[in-house]
């Protein structure tokens, strides 16, 4: 399965493009207006306590490398872990979290 990173849904909702695929009530919260979207047929997954751990587990081994990224962005990318889906999204830093967890993501341009 798939799951949409914020960036990819504000652009389907401003092409007017339909959204089946999953996202996290993370992108819910940086974009309410989803939720009113005619086109969002997708499922909305919410963090268990586990994501969290992981999450702080991911963003230890960031540090490291001297890449830290934001709890958003880290509880995104260990929220698709959970579910072993793959991320879709616009944001390279996703691509470094990839480098550190077994996040599976898709950058586009």
């Amino acid at each position: 399965m798939v799951i949409l990173d914020t960036s990819i849904v504000i652009e389907r909702v401003r092409r007017k493009e339909e959204i089946s695929e999953g996202i996290t009530i993370v992108t819910v919260v940086e974009f309410p207006r989803v939720l009113e979207y005619k086109g969002f047929r997708g499922t909305i997954y919410f963090p268990e306590p586990e994501d969290f751990w992981l999450a702080y587990d991911i963003q230890r081994k960031l540090r490291k490398v001297g890449k830290a990224k934001s709890f958003a962005d880290l509880l995104i990318a260990a929220i698709c872990i959970r579910e072993d889906d793959v991320l879709i999204t616009k944001d390279r830093d996703f691509a470094d979290i990839a480098e550190v967890s077994q996040l599976k993501v898709k950058v586009e341009e």
